[in-house]
């Protein structure tokens, strides 16, 4: 049966290890939420610890053995799922009192639910026959959130056999894509994340998992994080060609957001939700004739009308006003609270050190760094042990990391292989050539900061699970990089689930920070900031791209518009405040252009 969580948000990925087991904690409580299984050893170690967690006996599927990758992935969801089970069993089976599970699971659901209004009716009533039957009623809608399963589509190297030959079908995000597919999980939905593959697309046709068994039914949906309409649009038409239907497209902020940052051409959030709002039905009948024909010409039974298509929004939601206004004006069907829920030990899994530096934080401490070795810029906290290993290491005429996972190894500039950029064996080849260029010395140390800022994330992303449950994952790289949103800095105690829940539905309020500016207007203040280094990174820029520039700074006082228009400000309470925060954006704008393009354009 197909089943929706009773909330109105979700936990989106975070990092590798962040969101590792977070169905394990969550789900019981009615609460989607999304893992990485791109690094296969550490879900290993995860496996082991949880089958001795679940007293269950545990077999270690090497990296000897035919098709590990994708094992690994496979049982380690299937045990999710059995944890979840015996889980939610224990939940329903526990009583009706104070402190409970099973009364903690009503009390967190948002008060506009029916289920909670029927839980609000059991309370106050003192008839011990229609208590009762309310109890049944109640137990018969408790169910588990979704565990939810992210791939990064950029994250695909090749796989090679014992000869050296490519595997077919063997690459990163293949074998994950294989592994989720083949596991046990059902109500689950599979996340796509950072633009199209075409390898990947083309390969989920090999599995029938992820077709319709009713209208609007499927055991594992497809989900797309996008970042426009556009992209939403070329992605869902290319799969529904292939008779694969997108059932949600996650809007992400391009910049407003953790992880890896993908910015728009000055597309602020605002126009881009109202313009799936405006389209959302032109976006599914587009779908659906393409995606009809291509069942049925594969011999599946056709369906009378579109399957349903959720729009969700994430990317520094920090109050229960903005997520209000999301879902009431925006219309989207639900919201993703992800840098948050760092600070919530019973929500993700971070070690102790970094929860401290989390609390700690300030906007000074959060940055867009060139961190990542896939050369996209990275939303990144200062302060890190692994930042401070590898300055370390620079000192020591060391720099670079032991490349051990190699899961985002790219770089053939020195090798026949490729190689990381984070590697020691990579950056010390790079500094080599970079002194015999003769550069400027301006230019060389520009050059040299890039090569040295590039950090080992796949160790980094990974350790803090392995250090929170202190289990062996790699001997002597223990260092933890973690990569919060710029939301963050407005959020500095650790909070309970509970607590949460009671800010993301407006029934608390968990923020410390009173000045907090609205989430559009923090997003507005980053792309203007990006488009300013973008300028002065180029020292000579050419006519595209100062006709990149215009086009960008021209979206931002589009988007500066529609704010001031067509948004409802009677949703915020400080509607003075955001106004001003608005003129001041659109003054700052208007001065780059005068003063930085028209000189540049007439130059």
């Amino acid at each position: 049966m197909q089943t929706t969580s009773p909330h109105t948000f979700h936990i989106p990925v975070m990092g590798i290890a962040y969101t590792i087991d977070t169905p394990i904690k969550v789900a019981c409580f009615g609460i989607n939420s999304a893992i990485s299984v791109i690094e296969d050893n550490i879900l290993e170690v995860m496996r082991k610890y949880y089958y001795q967690q679940n007293n269950e006996p545990y077999v270690a599927i090497t990296t000897k053995e035919e098709d590990y990758r994708a094992r690994r992935i496979t049982d380690y969801l299937n045990l999710m799922q059995r944890i979840v089970t015996s889980k939610m069993e224990k939940l329903k089976a526990s009583t009706f009192e104070a402190g409970s599970d099973l009364v903690k699971y009503f009390e967190m659901l948002p008060d506009t639910s029916l289920l909670k209004e029927k839980y609000h009716e059991w309370r106050f009533t003192s008839n011990a026959e229609k208590k009762g039957m309310l109890e049944k009623f109640l137990l018969k809608l408790v169910v588990p959130g979704s565990v939810e399963v992210n791939i990064m589509t950029k994250v695909d190297k090749e796989n090679l056999d014992k000869n050296k030959d490519i595997i077919e079908n063997g690459s990163d995000a293949l074998t994950a894509l294989k592994g989720y597919a083949k596991s046990e999980l059902t109500n689950s939905s599979l996340i796509f994340s950072a633009g199209m593959n075409p390898r990947l697309y083309n390969y989920m046709e090999s599995f029938s998992d992820f077709d319709a068994y009713g209208w609007g039914c499927f055991h594992k949906k497809v989900v797309i994080k996008v970042s426009d309409y556009r992209s939403a649009l070329i992605q869902g038409k290319y799969l529904a060609k292939k008779g694969i239907w997108v059932s949600e497209f996650r809007i992400e902020s391009g910049l407003n957001c953790g992880g890896h940052v993908f910015a728009t051409q000055g597309l602020l959030m605002g126009p881009i939700l109202q313009e799936f709002k405006d389209n959302k039905q032109e976006l599914q009948d587009s779908l659906f004739e393409l995606y009809n024909p291509a069942i049925i010409a594969k011999g599946k039974p056709s369906f009378p009308q579109p399957h349903p298509i959720k729009i969700t929004v994430q990317g520094g939601i920090g109050t229960a006003e903005e997520d209000s206004l999301l879902r009431e004006f925006y219309e989207v069907d639900g919201t993703g609270w992800g840098t948050p829920f760092l600070l919530c030990p019973e929500a993700t899994t971070v070690d102790e050190n970094t929860l401290e530096l989390l609390c700690q934080s300030k906007e000074k401490d959060v940055v867009r760094s060139k961190a990542s070795p896939l050369g996209v810029q990275f939303n990144y906290l200062k302060g890190t042990t692994a930042e401070k290993e590898r300055f370390d290491r620079i000192a020591k005429d060391k720099p670079g990391s032991p490349c051990t996972e190699k899961l985002l190894i790219s770089n053939t500039e020195f090798t026949k292989e490729p190689i990381c950029t984070a590697s020691s064996k990579y950056q010390k080849l790079k500094l080599q050539q970079l002194e015999s260029l003769n550069l400027p010395k301006e230019e060389l140390e520009q050059q040299r900061e890039d090569v040295l800022s590039k950090e080992c994330l796949c160790i980094g992303l990974s350790n803090a699970a392995a250090i929170s449950y202190d289990v062996p994952f790699l001997k002597k790289l223990t260092a933890v990089t973690i990569c919060p949103g710029p939301n963050i800095v407005n959020f500095s105690r650790i909070a309970s689930l509970r607590e949460m829940t009671d800010h993301i539905y407006g029934r608390k309020n968990s923020l410390q920070k009173a000045n907090r500016p609205v989430m559009f207007v923090a997003e507005l203040r980053l792309y203007i900031d990006f488009l300013k280094k973008e300028i002065k990174q180029i020292k000579q820029p050419t006519s595209r791209d100062l006709k990149n520039w215009e086009g960008f700074s021209n979206n931002l006082l589009d988007g500066i518009e529609h704010y001031r228009h067509s948004m409802p400000n009677y949703f915020l309470l400080n509607t003075l405040q955001f106004e001003k925060d608005l003129a001041n954006a659109q003054i700052e704008i208007e001065y780059l252009q005068k003063t930085q393009l028209q000189p540049l354009v007439m130059g």
